[in-house]
C-alpha cells in the first residue's frame, strides 16, 4: 500500500514538472511570437508611411494651356538666330497663354497671382520646342505645362483649398482659378518624369533624383573597383597562406572590430587622408566610393573568409596529391568554390555602402548640385543625402519627394539583397 502511495505522489510530481516545462515551453513560444509580430509591425507603419507620403511623388499636376508662339515676342526681326530665339520671352507667353483664358481683363496684380500657377519649367518646355523647330514661330498650340509646387500640393490634397482656411498655400483667387480649371477639364495629374530623370532643384516641381542616382552609381562603382580585389586577397592570404600567430590574430581581431566601428569614424577618416593629404575632389564619387571602400572591407574579408572556411579539406588534399601547387589550389580549386559567398558578402556590404550617409557628409557630398555627373570626378549627390538634404528642406513639397526618393533607394536595396540571395541560392554548393 505504501508503494503505491509513493508511485502516485512520484507520478503526480513529475506531471507537476512537465506541466511547468510546458507551461514555460508555451510562454517562449508566445514571447518570441510577439516579438516578430511587434517587429512586423513596426516595420509595416514604417513602409505604409513612407508609401502614404511619398507616391504622390511619382504623379505631377499639369495644366493645359493654349499658347501662341509669337513671333513679335520670340524673334521679331525674322533672322532665326539661335541665340535670338534662345534669349526670348517665353515665361511672357506661358503668361499671356494662362491670361487668356482664365483672366483676359486682369490687372497686373492678377497676372502675378496667375503666373505663380504655373513652373518655369512650361517657358522652359517652349523654350526647347522653339531650339528642335523653329517653324513653330507663328502657330498656336495646347501645352500641358508642369503646375507650381503650391498648386500641385492643392491638387493633390495636401493643402487646403477652403477659401479662407488656415494654412492655404494659395490665395482665394488662385483656388477659383484652380475650381475654373477643374470644370473645363484643363488640369491633370500625370507620370512625373522629372522626378527620374532631373537634377536636384530649389523648385520641388522640378527636383529630380537622376543627379543623385548617377552619383550613387559611380560611388559603388569605385567602390566595388577597390574593395573588393582587396578583401578578396586579403581573405585569402590570412586563411590560406598566413602563419597562425600573435600577429594574425591581432589582425583578425582589429578586421573584426572594424566591421563595428561607426561609419562617421571612416568619413572624418577620409576627410583627413583622401581630402586632405590626396586632395581629391571635394564632393565626388571617386572620394565617397574610396569613403565606401573602407566601411566594405571589413564584411567583404570576414565573408571571403567564412567562404573558405566552408570549403572541405578534402579538397585541398585531393589537388594537393596530384601534385598541384599552394596557389594552384587556391587559384584552380578553392577560389571558384568559395566565390560564391564572397560574391553573397560583396552585395551585401555594397547594399549597405548605398544606404550610408555620414562618412559622405563628412568629405562634402552635402553640397547643392545641380548637373548630372559626367564622370566620378565630378561634384555630385549620392540618393542618401539628397534624402538628407530634402529632408531638411523647408518647403512642405519636398516631404512628397523624400518619400518618394526613400522608396527609390529601398527598391535598390531590395534588388541587390535579392541578388545576393540568388547568387547563394544558384552556386551554393553542398558537401
Amino acid at each position: 500500500m505504501a508503494e503505491i502511495t509513493v508511485a502516485a505522489r512520484t507520478a503526480e510530481t513529475v506531471a507537476a514538472r512537465l506541466g511547468r516545462r510546458y507551461a514555460a515551453e508555451r510562454r517562449f513560444r508566445i514571447l518570441g511570437l510577439a516579438s516578430i509580430l511587434i517587429s512586423a509591425g513596426f516595420l509595416v507603419l514604417l513602409l505604409g508611411t513612407v508609401v502614404a507620403k511619398g507616391w504622390t511623388g511619382f504623379l505631377q499636376t499639369q495644366i493645359a494651356v493654349e499658347v501662341s508662339f509669337d513671333a513679335e515676342v520670340i524673334d521679331p526681326d525674322g533672322t532665326r538666330a539661335p541665340d535670338v530665339l534662345d534669349a526670348a520671352d517665353y515665361p511672357a507667353l506661358v503668361r499671356n497663354g494662362l491670361a487668356a483664358r482664365l483672366v483676359p481683363d486682369g490687372d497686373r496684380s492678377a497676372r502675378r497671382d496667375l503666373s505663380a500657377l504655373v513652373s518655369t519649367m512650361g517657358a522652359e518646355q517652349m523654350r526647347r520646342m522653339v531650339a528642335a523647330d523653329p517653324k513653330v514661330i507663328g502657330t498656336r498650340t495646347t501645352l500641358w505645362l508642369t503646375a507650381s509646387d503650391k498648386l500641385d500640393m492643392v491638387y493633390k490634397g495636401q493643402a487646403p483649398r477652403e477659401v479662407g482656411a488656415a494654412g492655404n498655400v494659395l490665395n482665394d483667387r488662385q483656388l477659383g482659378w484652380l475650381a475654373q480649371l477643374e470644370q473645363a477639364g484643363q488640369i491633370r495629374k500625370a507620370f512625373n518624369l522629372q522626378f527620374f530623370t532631373g537634377g536636384d532643384s530649389r523648385a520641388p516641381e522640378q527636383a529630380g533624383i537622376w543627379g543623385a542616382v548617377v552619383g550613387s552609381f559611380f560611388s559603388l562603382a569605385v567602390t566595388l573597383l577597390i574593395s573588393f580585389p582587396l578583401g578578396v586577397a586579403t581573405a585569402v592570404y590570412l586563411e590560406e597562406f598566413a602563419a597562425k600567430n600573435r600577429w594574425t590574430d591581432l589582425i583578425e581581431v582589429n578586421i573584426n572590430n572594424l566591421a563595428a566601428v561607426p561609419s562617421v569614424v571612416f568619413g572624418l577618416l577620409g576627410l583627413a587622408v583622401f581630402l586632405n593629404v590626396f586632395h581629391l575632389p571635394r564632393s565626388s564619387p571617386v572620394a565617397g566610393g574610396l569613403v565606401l571602400a573602407l566601411i566594405c572591407l571589413p564584411t567583404i574579408i570576414i565573408a571571403g573568409r567564412a567562404a573558405l572556411k566552408a570549403v572541405p579539406p578534402s579538397i585541398r588534399q585531393a589537388a594537393a596529391g596530384l601534385g598541384a601547387s599552394p596557389l594552384q589550389i587556391v587559384a584552380h580549386h578553392v577560389l571558384p568554390l568559395a566565390m560564391p559567398g564572397m560574391l553573397t558578402g560583396t552585395i551585401l556590404g555594397m547594399a549597405r555602402a548605398l544606404g550610408e550617409t555620414a562618412p559622405l557628409l563628412m568629405i562634402g557630398m552635402v553640397a547643392f548640385i545641380v548637373d548630372i555627373p559626367k564622370s566620378p570626378l565630378d561634384p555630385s549627390a549620392v540618393l542618401p543625402v539628397q534624402i538628407y538634404l530634402w529632408a531638411g528642406s523647408s518647403e512642405r513639397a519636398f516631404v512628397e519627394k523624400t518619400s518618394a526618393a526613400i522608396m527609390v533607394l529601398l527598391l535598390f536595396l531590395v534588388a541587390m539583397n535579392m541578388a545576393a540571395i540568388w547568387l547563394r541560392n544558384k552556386f551554393e554548393r553542398r558537401w
